[in-house]
């Protein structure tokens, strides 16, 4: 990675032990069935940031003075098995320090391990999985690690809500919520959406966000873009309810397959990134001192406990 600090933000912004937020870039391209380049995502959306304004107008506020701290990118030549692993173990180390861990993709197969990460620590998890498809096959081409598979396993460990589906395979129907699932058509008709699937939600909510959600329209740079997706402020809107109404524990951003010759899609990458963590810490004072230390009481039963993890 070129870039040093998340947006070019001061260095006393970007140190692990005083910011609040870290981002972690996976730049993985290993399972895409159609248009690579989702490894080179996290760079373009990093190059976008660099060049937004970091006051957030709506919000009244200027989120990076919580402090991002940009870790180390995930960079693995090696098979979606492994690759999921190292993405749930680095996760896993940044949210036992106490941070709000956040991750840049990649296509979206890097979910597995990050929503892992998640479910091991925080009770009664809702799984908020905004796409244009349904990603719910068990395994896909020989591996249960491919992107079409990145909420399978979330369908089965956690609270599953999807919004904004347009595209599935048959076989997917036997393991998706039907009652959970928010479909694109049925969208554009139905206002009452979005106080349906908050109102399904648990306290603690991890976010999944495939641009690909988008209409093509807006963000074309996609591995596979869909028609009939959503719009800027919709999504927003939608956003800014879940973190008003739930406590919002982290989440991804994934499928930015840029273009050198349209930069829009990596702006809007961007955009969405901090719009997300202005919604998230708006009511926060970004000067007060970040509590290092891990709450015992957000542990989950049934996994393994990280005091067993030595190498944390």
């Amino acid at each position: 990675m070129k870039t040093k600090t998340y947006a070019g933000i001061p260095d006393e912004y970007a140190k692990l032990d005083t910011s609040k937020i870290v981002l972690i870039p996976v730049p993985y391209d290993g399972t895409s069935t159609w248009q690579k380049g989702a490894n080179k995502g996290p760079e373009a959306f990093l190059e976008a940031s660099e060049n937004m304004e970091l006051y957030d107008i709506e919000t009244d506020s200027e989120v990076y003075k919580n402090g991002i701290y940009l870790a180390a990118p995930v960079t693995l030549n090696a098979t979606p098995e492994v690759m999921v692993d190292a993405v749930h173990q680095e996760t896993k180390k940044y949210i036992k320090k106490n941070k709000f861990v956040t991750i840049i993709g990649g296509e979206h197969s890097v979910s597995i391990g990050t929503i892992r990460a998640f479910n091991e620590v925080f009770q009664n998890l809702t799984v908020l999985h905004i796409d244009a498809h349904a990603d719910l096959r068990k395994s896909y081409e020989g591996s249960t690690c491919n992107h079409a598979c990145a909420v399978y396993e979330a369908s089965q460990s956690t609270n599953l809500i999807q919004v904004g589906i347009r595209s599935m395979d048959i076989q997917e129907k036997s393991v998706m919520d039907v009652d959970k699932t928010y479909f694109a058509h049925e969208m554009a008709t139905d206002d009452s959406w979005m106080d349906s699937a908050i109102d399904q939600m648990t306290e603690n909510v991890f976010i999944t966000f495939d641009l690909d959600a988008f209409d093509p329209s807006i963000l074309p740079s996609t591995g596979t873009p869909e028609p009939g997706g959503l719009f800027w402020y919709e999504t927003i809107d939608f956003l800014k309810e879940v973190f008003k109404e739930k406590n919002v524990v982290g989440f991804d951003i994934v499928e930015l397959c840029p273009n050198e010759n349209e930069k829009s899609s990596d702006f809007l990458a961007a955009k969405l990134y901090y719009k997300m963590l202005s919604y998230k810490f708006q009511n926060e004072d970004a000067e007060e001192n970040y509590n290092d230390t891990y709450e015992e009481s957000n542990r989950l039963g049934n996994y393994k406990k990280f005091d067993e993890d030595e190498d944390y």
